[in-house]
């Protein structure tokens, strides 16, 4: 199995190893935990394309040393024209938008703005590397060949019958020949002309004109010909925000997670609930069924305030309705209360699909980050922009044409999001940034690597490592069972049959259980980083 990384001064972790190395190259260079994220994100949209892309969205937590962290949400808005009327006059019927296409494609693309936001944060703290050293590497696998990963070849494979056909996919990620359009093989260089030329442009005259310069303009001009209601007075009024990130006690921690509207209240709430239950039932250890059915359970619990309630947050103040409420002492504990340890809740609620990267930076300072950057499905709406070789995010396509719902469409509201990414700060010290993508799968996963680490002593890298479970469906999958990879005990997966879960297994280091990822700063200073074998991920430090 692999080791647990250790560096003195520094440390990257990424579901791609171009990412890691070019955050890494940053930290020699002197460069602070932000600007090495900021170098990282860039080159995982080139190198990742399946999983994000500069058309998506992203959301931040810095944390300093003697500081209280700082959460970034660049989660771009609905179009001012995308109002249920809109939909209707363009043939959609029933409360569902179009997951694909240029329907789907009705959100600004926020990840810019949060690179712009945390910039700003990094000047703070005497940052001085330029955009254009941050984006260089980026620059050069788009112009001269990024290697095409399994991961990329079989997401492309499994959804080209959806996909093919979106305007500028096949160009942008097909090879051409006299038989038609082929998904390209593994281990072949593949270049992205016109996106090398976008990003080539932000590093000439600053990521803002993406929003508000020719970039922009040429985007809104190409999305309104395709048919999406995005335009360009809805980049130009586009800001990211920075915002104090919810948080929770639990026993030896502070655990730290976004705001709505992402699901970063559920990942806090599986934690606290099961923190609980832990105590409450004498959890020893991180593999039997008492810990299993307990972190699914106190899962269960955590996903029904989510699917009620989680949404745009001037939606939820409308509604009376405040994040803080549901992390009390008080209603932890009566969700803890509402599990039986000996039978499981009968499920499903509403499941949650998504495709995401998430990685972790640390310097020398004690800085750290964690971010995710995603574009919801694989390949977002699946939509290209040729002029700029912009694949175009679906986040909007989780609205609903239902003005009863919580989630109603409505111009300029945030969409629901799946990102959440994690950190903790230890009673003794320590401080760990932590994530993972999928959509369902990351608060589960972060509960995963969380808990068997900080609750039960295992390695970082084994924790990142060991066998997971998913609640529900992600990457592609539509079955909403309790998937299982097979390396748990089949006893065990007997007794939590027996106990009314609907079971289902999977391979080892299975897809879809996502990738995962940590860093922890001990005391001392010390870092250690874990990255997930699921994944072409690596840890790099120095």
């Amino acid at each position: 199995m692999r080791q647990t990384l250790t560096s003195p001064r520094g440390m990257a972790t990424a579901p791609h190893h171009l990412a890691a190395s070019s955050a890494a190259a940053v930290l020699r260079e002197g460069g602070n935990a932000i600007e090495a994220m900021v170098a990282a994100a860039a080159t995982i949209a080139v190198v990742y394309p399946h999983m994000n892309s500069i058309g998506g969205d992203g959301f931040w937590i810095i944390s300093e040393p003697g500081q209280e962290p700082v959460a970034i949400d660049a989660c771009g808005r609905a179009a001012g024209l995308a109002s249920m009327a809109w939909y209707r006059e363009q043939g959609v019927t029933g409360s569902v938008i179009p997951g694909r296409g240029p329907l789907a494609a009705n959100t600004v693309a926020g990840a810019i703005s949060g690179w712009q936001e945390a910039l700003l944060h990094s000047t703070r703290m005497g940052g001085k590397l330029p955009v254009s050293r941050l984006l260089q590497d980026a620059i050069d696998y788009a112009n001269n060949g990024a290697p095409v990963t399994q991961s990329q070849v079989n997401f492309t494979s499994k959804f080209l019958p959806e996909l093919g056909t979106q305007p500028g996919f096949a160009k942008q990620f097909l090879n051409d020949d006299t038989y038609g359009h082929h998904v390209p093989l593994v281990n072949t260089l593949r270049t992205y002309a016109a996106l090398g030329q976008t990003l080539q442009a932000l590093s000439d005259k600053g990521l803002d004109d993406f929003y508000r310069g020719a970039i922009a303009a040429s985007n809104a001009a190409q999305l309104e010909a395709l048919g999406s209601p995005l335009r360009l007075a809805d980049f130009h009024a586009h800001r990211a925000q920075s915002v104090k990130p919810l948080s929770v006690k639990i026993t030896d921690a502070t655990l730290y997670n976004l705001t709505p509207p992402t699901q970063g209240l559920a990942s806090l709430m599986i934690l606290a609930i099961f923190d609980k239950l832990r105590i409450r039932h004498g959890i020893k250890e991180a593999e039997g069924f008492a810990y299993l059915h307990a972190i699914v359970e106190a899962t269960k619990q955590a996903f029904k305030v989510r699917n009620r309630y989680i949404a745009d947050p001037a939606t939820m103040t409308a509604h009376g309705v405040s994040p803080e409420q549901f992390l009390t002492d008080r209603f932890i504990d009566q969700c803890a209360n509402a599990v039986d340890m000996k039978k499981a809740l009968p499920w499903p609620e509403k499941t949650i699909h998504g495709d995401t990267i998430w990685m972790g930076t640390a310097d020398s300072g004690g800085r750290m980050v964690s971010y995710i950057q995603s574009v919801y499905w694989e390949f977002g709406s699946g939509v290209v922009l040729s002029d700029t070789g912009v694949g175009w995010q679906n986040r909007g396509s989780s609205f609903l044409l239902d003005s009863a719902s919580h989630l109603a469409l409505a111009p300029h509201k945030k969409p629901f999001h799946t990102l959440n990414p994690a950190h903790a700060r230890f009673d003794d010290g320590r401080t760990m940034v932590y994530g993972n993508m999928g959509g369902d799968g990351q608060p589960q996963s972060q509960s995963a690597v969380f808990s068997r680490y900080a609750m039960f002593g295992q390695t970082l890298q084994a924790a990142v490592s060991a066998p997971r479970w998913l609640l529900g469906k992600t990457w592609g999958q539509e079955s909403t069972t309790l998937k299982f990879e097979n390396r748990f005990d089949s006893a065990m997966m007997q007794s939590l049959a027996n106990a009314g879960h609907e079971v289902e297994m999977l391979p080892d280091y299975s897809d879809t259980m996502g990738h995962a990822g940590a860093i922890v700063r001990q005391p001392d200073g010390l870092y250690l980083g874990a990255a997930d074998p699921r994944s072409d991920g690596v840890v790099s430090g120095f």
